[in-house]
């Protein structure tokens, strides 16, 4: 018996973007899932340092884009980007995994709930993707 659901949404042609639950039958959290690969602007020393702060400004700009009659305050945001393989000239694969918890019943292919998930995207796309001035996003390695 399959509970799990996922849908694709496409808001841009810089990432790949998916939303689900494992449990569409008894709604308690969504995961939003955001994939690209990423090619660094200039030759940098420190990556760790880089990637650390970008984590944050994601985890900060998920945190104030959440919408509280929707979901708890409370999520969490896994960036995976490995820092070991970063150079110029080459792109590298970077995922992005947030858990949102929902804070009432709700229907899994509700409005509502899917514009609360596009409004979060869009808010990554628009302050942390598109302005990054270390990253460059494209949806594939070529």
């Amino acid at each position: 018996m399959k509970k799990g659901k996922s849908v694709k949404i496409n808001l841009s042609n810089n990432f790949k973007s998916v939303y689900g639950t494992v449990d569409s039958k008894n709604l308690k959290s969504i995961y939003i899932n955001i994939q690209s690969w990423v090619s660094p602007k200039e030759e940098l020393q420190n990556w760790n340092r880089i990637v650390c702060n970008f984590s944050r400004e994601l985890k900060h700009t998920v945190f104030t884009s959440i919408d509280t009659s929707v979901f708890t305050p409370h999520s969490i945001v896994d960036l995976d980007l490995r820092t070991s393989g970063i150079f110029y000239g080459k792109k590298s694969f970077l995922n992005l995994e947030i858990n949102l918890f929902t804070d009432k019943e709700l229907d899994f292919k509700s409005t509502e709930l899917k514009s609360s998930i596009k409004k979060i995207i869009n808010n990554i796309q628009d302050h942390n993707f598109f302005p990054n001035k270390y990253f460059d996003f494209t949806l594939t390695k070529k």
